[in-house]
């Protein structure tokens, strides 16, 4: 079996061209199994650094709970090996922090998302597939935003359609066009969660649901949302958790990337 050593020694000899060598040691590499595994170490955080390679999208920050310092220092470890990051849950505060420390950061305070994009990094197309996230009231902005932002993050075209819940659902009508067409839909609703039923019932894509928190007493905080959700009679509904545009938003990139075969 051919190692390191034999590559190296045939290189010298002239026996093995470069590129050949190149190419030896790569596969290699891949038979250790230490591509696509590479962890970045800073002793208080682990970064998994080949995520991309392995998933076909980079690690994202988890802003909540972490100091702003510790953020901070993954966000420019992140850029290090990455053309684009992604900071979700990012406070106000924390971000003038970071953008104090960072340039060119792009802070999205509506859905605490903190964004990076290497300059002249590669634009994905964005001609005619989209990701069409849907959200029922202005109330439910910040989560549809989190959602939105993290796919168009991850090279996805987004159509918002706002504020067109069941409560004037002649709103809902107006863009039913633009929804159909999608190739993924993310629904954000809170109080009772209806909207994703009824969108669920018109569509032929994929729906993926995120009940949100908003709602008087009895919606509990966004749990009312969440089992009307679950036990929605509409095939082709899925759901994340409580105000989780984030995993929402994954998961309509994913089927995105996957239906229209882009990297």
């Amino acid at each position: 079996m051919i190692n390191v050593e034999s590559i190296l020694k045939l290189v010298r000899s002239g026996d093995l061209d470069v590129a050949e060598a190149q190419k030896h040691l790569e596969e290699i590499a891949q038979a250790s199994g230490s591509q696509g595994y590479r962890v970045d170490d800073l002793g208080f955080a682990q970064l998994d650094v080949d995520r991309e390679r392995r998933t076909g999208f980079p690690e994202v920050i988890f802003g909540e709970g972490k100091t702003a310092e510790h953020i901070c220092m993954i966000f420019q470890r992140f850029m290090e090996h990455n053309d684009r990051v992604l900071a979700t849950r990012v406070s106000k505060d924390k971000a003038e922090f970071i953008q104090s420390q960072i340039a060119d950061l792009s802070y999205h305070p509506e859905a605490r998302v903190l964004s990076w994009v290497k300059p002249n990094a590669a634009v994905p197309s964005q001609e005619t597939d989209y990701i069409a996230v849907v959200c029922a009231g202005t109330s439910d902005l910040p989560v549809a935003e989190e959602a939105a932002l993290t796919a168009e993050h991850l090279g996805c075209r987004v159509e918002r359609i706002y504020d067109v819940g069941v409560a004037g659902i002649h709103r809902l009508f107006r863009r039913l066009d633009v929804i159909r067409n999608a190739t993924a839909i993310v629904v954000a609703a809170g109080m009772e969660g209806a909207l994703t039923s009824v969108i669920g019932g018109l569509v032929a894509k994929p729906v993926i649901a995120v009940p949100t928190s908003i709602g008087y007493g009895a919606s509990f905080n966004g749990i009312a949302a969440l089992l009307a959700m679950l036990n929605s009679c509409s095939p082709g509904v899925s759901v994340v958790n409580i105000d989780n545009g984030f995993g929402a938003g994954y998961n309509a990139a994913l089927i995105y990337k996957t239906t229209t075969k882009r990297d």
